[in-house]
C-alpha cells in the first residue's frame, strides 16, 4: 500500500476548483480533454512516486 492521501489537502480548494473551471472555459471538448491530460502528467511528475500514482489510478477508476 502507498501513502496516497485521500483527505482534503488543498488550501483554498474552492478557489482552485474555480481556477480549474476557468482554464477550461471556451475550450472544445477535445481541447479540454487535452488540457486535462497535460495537467495529469504535470501533477504525476510532481508526485513522482510510482506506487502512489498506481494507487491513485486504482482509486480513480473505482470512483468512475
Amino acid at each position: 500500500m502507498s501513502d496516497l492521501n485521500l483527505q482534503p489537502n488543498i488550501a483554498g480548494a474552492d478557489d482552485f476548483y474555480a481556477e480549474l473551471l476557468a482554464a477550461h472555459e471556451g475550450l472544445s471538448k477535445a481541447d479540454s480533454d487535452a488540457l486535462n491530460a497535460r495537467l495529469v502528467l504535470v501533477l504525476a511528475n510532481q508526485v513522482g512516486d510510482r506506487a502512489v500514482l498506481s494507487e491513485a489510478l486504482k482509486v480513480a477508476k473505482l470512483d468512475g
